[in-house]
Formats: C-alpha cells, sequence, structure tokens
C-alpha cells in the first residue's frame, strides 16, 4: 500500500479546496499543517524542491496543485476501504 501525506497551510484556499474534497468523500490521510511546524516546512522542501501547497507526497514522490491532488485521489482512493485502490 502506498503512503500519502498531504501537506497544507489551512487558510490556503486551494488546500481548503482538497481538504474538503476529502471530507465530502471520506478520505483520511496523514496530514501536515507547514504553518504550525516548522519541520513539516523543511521536510516539504526537502521532499519536494519547493514550499508550495498542497502537495501529496505519494511514496515519497510530490504531487502539486489541488486540481492533480483531488484528481489523483478520484482515481486511486477507495474512501469504504479508507485505502489506496491496487
Amino acid at each position: 500500500m502506498q503512503k500519502l501525506v498531504l501537506y497544507f497551510k489551512p487558510n490556503c484556499p486551494y488546500c481548503r479546496k482538497v481538504i474538503n474534497y476529502m471530507e465530502i468523500n471520506g478520505i483520511s490521510l496523514e496530514m501536515k499543517d507547514i504553518s504550525a511546524v516548522a519541520d513539516f516546512r523543511r521536510e516539504l522542501i526537502k521532499g519536494g524542491g519547493k514550499l508550495q501547497v498542497p502537495c501529496l507526497f505519494i511514496d515519497g514522490k510530490a504531487l502539486y496543485e489541488s486540481d492533480d491532488i483531488i484528481q489523483w485521489l478520484e482515481k486511486h482512493y477507495d474512501a469504504r476501504k479508507n485505502k489506496i485502490n491496487d
């Protein structure tokens, strides 16, 4: 199963778009608020090369842009099982 981590800021409208999609569809995954924890900002920059949110890390690979993240979740995430479709 793939490891998913969403880096976000609560006041970012694009992050809210992704989070709202997740809430509506019952998607639960690890989330890291970069505005609250400096280590999360450093992780994001180290892993993805830039300080841009939302960013979904999929097995350590960064996926940016809210629409791309939502599209990936639509295709790969099974909220009923709360896991990635294999």
